[in-house]
């Protein structure tokens, strides 16, 4: 199975005298950028969301999340069908002619807990994207997947990716439970994309894996999969869905006609309905049961699932007041004043993320990296809000410490001011003087901040 690169789819100079003039002042450096791994995924901790979802998932140099669903393949094999999530913002891209282009090598091995020689897969990849907006997407922008076609037992299946201009491997690894269809059974749900059902074991697996099993609050609907084999005429599989409250929000039965070597059912539900955080997705009863979890978030990207969170986190986000109808709205409102907001700050709706909030969470994430040092977290300091709302200064200034503290001073030529950041106790806590502070609100109100 190839890469599915998705590009589109259903993320006055104002100097204080009495500051100027105290201590020597030293220019220094840019400040540190992050590294392709610090993006807000980290700062919401991406790779233990998804763990406790049973997905691999692996950090820099290339970070991912992978899944593995299993359906019944040729005689009594199952294929073990590996997918990968990846950003387009953690690959190296070089320009080439009218385009960008990244290249990346994917390597799966499966050693069998019984002993034995493993199998092995590798392939290289290309993404190639046409404008080098998409090479800072941070949502889910490429999937990958492979089947592996292999005997039912035990096996310690591991996922290696490398990108090819960077060369370093990130490794993730599992042990699983490859499980035997034989008659009368069916397959876990299978969270998708794309899917669409086949008439035998041997035909090709034609479902394109949503690897995280990441649901955006208040989105499109939602697809899941499930195969049966040789099913008994008439069998009916019941299908519940159970949200993060433990409510029940469906529960229904799949009909199968039965009689057939492969039959396939497509559940279909609206994230809109359920509430915030994990899913589960539980097909059939007793010991034939198969629970598949998902987790629900404000987007397919971010790993937030509690609403006040988001919206403390969005408490710099442009225009000013734009977050007031999420404050006021009801419980059995949340999701429509989500995708409404969603909607109205998008502004670009032909692609598939808010470019707007995508870009405020990416600065978000920089600062939270970049001034973590302060005792609380980096984006809630003065200069984080700072840097969030109005963006990096063109020249910054540090002052030898005086009897009344270390004085850094950030020129914004571009808005023809100064921002003044003083550390009073000693301890690295830089707050913003009260000149300053008047300077930020009115440049950051002037911009609709």
């Amino acid at each position: 199975m190839a890469t599915l690169t998705r590009l589109t789819r259903h993320l006055p100079v104002l100097l204080l005298a009495g500051l100027a003039g105290c201590g020597s002042w030293g220019r220094v450096g840019d400040e540190p950028r992050p590294r392709g791994g610090e993006t807000l995924t980290q700062i919401l901790d991406i790779n233990t969301a998804y763990r406790r979802l049973g997905r691999l998932t692996a950090g820099a140099p290339l970070p991912f999340v992978a899944s593995v669903q299993f359906f019944a393949g040729p005689g009594d094999s199952t294929v073990a069908v590996v997918a990968i999530s990846l950003e387009n913002r953690n690959l190296q891209f070089q320009r080439d002619n009218a385009t960008f282009v990244a290249r990346y090598r994917v390597q799966l091995s499966a050693l069998p807990a019984s002993g034995g020689a493993p199998v092995r897969m590798a392939k290289d990849q290309v993404v190639r994207v046409g404008a080098f907006s998409e090479t800072q997407r941070n949502d889910e922008s490429v999937v990958y997947q492979e089947g592996l076609t292999l005997p039912p037992g035990g096996y310690t299946m591991a996922v290696d990716l490398t990108d090819l201009g960077i060369g370093a491997p990130s490794h993730a690894e599992g042990k699983f439970t490859v499980p035997a269809f034989g008659p009368g059974t069916f397959t876990a749900p299978a969270l998708a994309y794309q899917a669409k059902g086949r008439g035998s074991r041997t035909a090709p697996v034609a479902v394109i894996l949503n690897p995280r099993g990441a649901l955006a609050y208040g989105g499109d609907s939602a697809i899941a999969y499930v195969e049966g084999y040789r099913l008994a005429p008439g069998t009916a599989v019941p299908i519940r869905l159970v949200d993060a409250k433990d409510s029940v929000v469906l529960d229904d039965t799949l009909h199968f006609e039965g009689g057939r070597e492969v039959e396939s059912q497509i559940v279909r539900f609206a994230p809109s309905t359920v509430s915030l955080g994990e899913l589960r997705l539980t097909a059939g009863a007793g010991d034939s049961a198969h629970v598949t979890r998902a987790l629900v978030s404000f987007s397919a990207g971010w790993v937030v699932t509690n609403f006040d969170e988001m919206i403390g986190l969005l408490r710099y986000f442009p225009p000013s007041g734009a977050l007031d109808s999420l404050r006021k709205a009801r419980d059995t409102d949340k999701a429509l004043a989500w995708q409404a907001f969603y909607k109205s700050t998008d502004p670009n709706t032909a692609t598939p993320v808010n470019e707007a909030i995508d870009a405020y969470f990416h600065r978000l994430a920089i600062a939270n990296a970049r001034y973590r040092d302060e005792g609380v977290q980096g984006w809630r300091t003065d200069r984080g809000e700072a840097f969030i709302r109005i963006g990096d200064p063109d020249e910054i200034y540090d002052a030898s410490p005086t009897a009344t503290g270390r004085t850094i001073r950030w020129i914004y030529t571009r808005y023809n001011t100064a921002l003044y950041f003083v550390d009073e106790t000693g301890f690295g806590r830089f707050k913003l003087t009260p000149g300053s502070r008047s300077q930020l609100e009115y440049i950051a109100t002037r911009q609709g901040v």
